[in-house]
């Protein structure tokens, strides 16, 4: 194998593939990054076997072949690299890189040894905006478990054109909260569901935000088979295994009414449940949300027996009934901060689970179960 190709290409490579490659006691080879030269091309390949990236960088390939080397070795020297063209060789059991005058040589593994991708199972086939894409999966994401005792609540549900509507639903709960979020679609028809791990939608959220979408072409490609999600965007594509389980029936807790609404500036919001998070018992972050309908104002208070107690209060657009409700003040930061500069927080009562939603925006809805009194 030997090939020359330029820096900057090399390294965009790197930043896509190499941060899968972690520590890997029990199979060392899945912390190297496999480099596979043919023909005008050279593949990068990484996998921790339940994702797996591959992207393609243009080379002046000299003689092909495959090797593979510790991932994070070569990305950090290539990038100590002061030459633009940089050459490749393998010799013997190492490969040999020259930049410029600086010459080095990494120990590594043949690639006969990494193991064997699964090929883009074309089946179920959409396209979506990158951009809408990427932002409604970090929105949803963090309201998945982060404990996969239950593996399919450390997973987004991913709906294709079901019932409640003619697009992609993301959704995800850790049953404290519920996040969905309306994406849509450019492309595809086909009713399908599924589950994605957390760890690969924060992957896939990683790929779409590194990628330079050098064709402009601002178009995510996603196919579902039985078993396996694909994405394909620029230069890169992703498959990753799907979680096996049945999503639970959440739309069933989402109110379909509500007796109090209240309309208020986010950034306000989230500076006094920052206050009020000062006061609160560790362990429980209870945060009490006052909805003052009469004096128009929302209260936002805690109180903790060691370090003291906090009230403020805030100007809101109220309708309704007097009510009041009990929160964790984490879960509720988490959720403003997709709410944009207006948010709406509706309530039935101390018991029952509320709903924030962007004013401007009917695409999002976050759901928060209450903390028992």
């Amino acid at each position: 194998m030997k090939f020359t190709c330029t820096k900057e290409n090399l390294i965009h490579a790197l930043d896509l593939v190499s941060p899968l490659a972690g520590k890997h006691a029990h199979l060392p080879i899945l912390n190297n990054v496999l480099l596979q030269a043919d023909n005008s091309k050279v593949e990068f390949v990484s996998t921790n076997l339940e994702v797996a990236v591959k992207t393609t960088i243009r080379a002046k390939v000299d003689e092909v072949g495959s090797f593979t080397v510790p991932a994070k070795t070569l990305n950090d020297y290539v990038r100590l690299l002061n030459q633009e063209q940089v050459e490749m060789n393998l010799d013997n059991n190492e490969l040999a890189i020259t930049g410029g005058s600086s010459r080095t040589k990494i120990k590594g593994a043949s690639g006969e040894e990494y193991p064997v991708i699964p090929g883009v199972e074309e089946e179920n086939a959409y396209a979506v905006n990158v951009d809408v894409l990427r932002e409604g999966l970090a929105k949803t994401v963090l309201a998945a478990s982060k404990n996969e005792i239950r593996s399919e609540l450390a997973g987004v549900y991913f709906n294709f054109f079901s019932d409640r509507y003619s697009g992609l639903i993301l959704a995800a709960t850790d049953s404290y909260r519920l996040a969905e979020t309306r994406v849509a679609l450019t492309q595809g028809d086909k009713p399908v569901n599924c589950i994605v791990s957390a760890r690969v939608v924060y992957e896939i959220i990683r790929l779409l935000t590194v990628a330079k979408n050098i064709d402009a072409d601002k178009q995510v490609r996603l196919w579902v088979s039985a078993n396996q999600i694909a994405i394909r965007f620029d230069a890169f594509e992703m498959t990753a295994r799907l979680v096996q389980g049945k999503y639970p029936d959440y739309a069933q807790i989402i109110p379909a009414a509500f007796k109090t609404k209240a309309v208020f500036p986010v950034d306000v919001m989230a500076n006094k449940i920052k206050a009020a998070s000062i006061f609160t018992a560790i362990g429980i972050n209870a945060v009490s949300i006052d909805l003052n309908v009469s004096e128009h104002n929302v209260g936002v208070s805690s109180t903790n027996n060691q370090t003291g107690e906090h009230l403020s209060e805030m100007e809101a657009e109220l309708s309704g009934e007097e009510n009041s409700i009990l929160l964790n003040h984490r879960y509720v930061l988490d959720g403003l901060q997709n709410m944009g500069e207006t948010g709406i927080l509706q309530v039935n009562a101390p018991d029952a689970p509320c709903m924030f939603t962007p004013e401007s925006r009917s695409d999002y809805l976050y759901i928060v179960m209450p903390i028992r009194q």
